[in-house]
């Protein structure tokens, strides 16, 4: 990256051109990062920012913790599928799903076709810091939130690695890690790396 405010605008005008109608899909584990990083990521970039999960919960009408104590795991991932779906139309976008979005065959086909996947990856430690400090996880309530974590993280990791490009997430500023997605979107969509 170059650091001039001019050159970052121009290369980022030239990555958003590229991507026409296809979305920039931030897949992870809860705790990665994907909304807060996403806000920012879509203000770098001038696009909008949409939450999966928020607009699954608009749609519901409920809570996430509220559809799946009320109706399952299974059903919201049904409903998960159908909204990231319609969101994917809205392109371009980013667009923040929920953790266990990416691991649907049918959601990441998805994804391929009208997007690009970014997997915001982070290790244990630094997902369980981020995670432990909120209540609102509906699979980490639970006696042993650390061995769900770990299992989920077992379980999920090899459908992430299917993401079109990985960035690492860690105890950075969020400008650091918006820079490191801008650069592997660059590569990804073959853009030349802009130089001083």
């Amino acid at each position: 990256m170059s650091g001039n405010p001019e050159c970052e605008a121009e290369r980022d005008g030239t990555l958003v051109a590229a991507l026409g109608g296809r979305s920039i899909v931030l897949v992870g584990m809860m705790g990665a990062g994907k909304t807060t990083v996403g806000r920012r990521l879509a203000a770098r970039l001038a696009i909008p920012f949409t939450d999966a999960d928020a607009e699954i919960e608009a749609a519901a009408g409920q809570s996430i913790s509220d559809i799946f104590s009320a109706h399952g795991e299974a059903a919201f991932r049904d409903g998960e599928r159908r909204v990231i779906a319609r969101l994917l139309e809205n392109g371009p976008q980013v667009l923040a799903t929920g953790g266990g979005a990416f691991t649907q065959a049918e959601t990441r086909d998805k994804i391929a076709a009208q997007g690009i996947s970014v997997w915001l990856r982070a290790d244990f430690d630094t997902l369980f810091q981020r995670v432990r400090r909120r209540n609102h996880r509906p699979l980490l309530q639970t006696d042993n939130p650390e061995e769900v974590l770990r299992d989920l993280m077992e379980k999920r990791y090899p459908d992430y690695e299917k993401a079109d490009v990985t960035v690492t997430t860690r105890n950075v500023p969020h400008e650091v890690v918006v820079g490191e997605i801008v650069d592997a979107l660059a590569g990804k969509l073959g853009l030349a790396e802009t130089q001083q």
